[in-house]
């Protein structure tokens, strides 16, 4: 199975909170674009910051509960857990990071747009 079949779930409830931001993050980007409004441009940035501190956090969270149940395992398994344990952590941070790059380049279609 890819990474990328269940990589929503696998990144645990931090990635509704993470997609949350991110959608009114590209809501707020595709506005911009279309109006050129700089409440809009304020907006993007400040959602941008959010989505990204979301997936950041969700990230540490997950990490952090990865080294919390960690003991829990036998030994010869521990460091497959905890490498899998970080990896469904990152995927917060990835799709923040996705979300904020997608967003970046509608703004910067908008603000070229803008200026036309």
């Amino acid at each position: 199975m890819s990474m990328w079949s269940s990589f929503f779930a696998a990144g645990g409830w931090p990635m509704i909170p993470t997609a949350l931001f991110g959608f009114l993050l590209l809501a707020a980007s595709v506005l911009y674009a279309l109006r050129s409004d700089p409440r809009w441009a304020r907006a993007t940035t400040a959602l941008g910051a959010v989505t990204l501190a979301m997936g950041v956090a969700g990230s540490v969270i997950g990490i952090c509960m990865s080294l919390h149940y960690l003991p829990q395992v036998e030994p010869p398994r521990q460091l497959g857990i905890l490498a899998l344990g970080v990896e469904e952590s990152l995927h917060g941070t990835l799709m923040a990071l996705l979300c904020v790059t997608v967003a970046g380049v509608i703004a910067a279609a908008g603000h070229l747009r803008a200026r036309a």
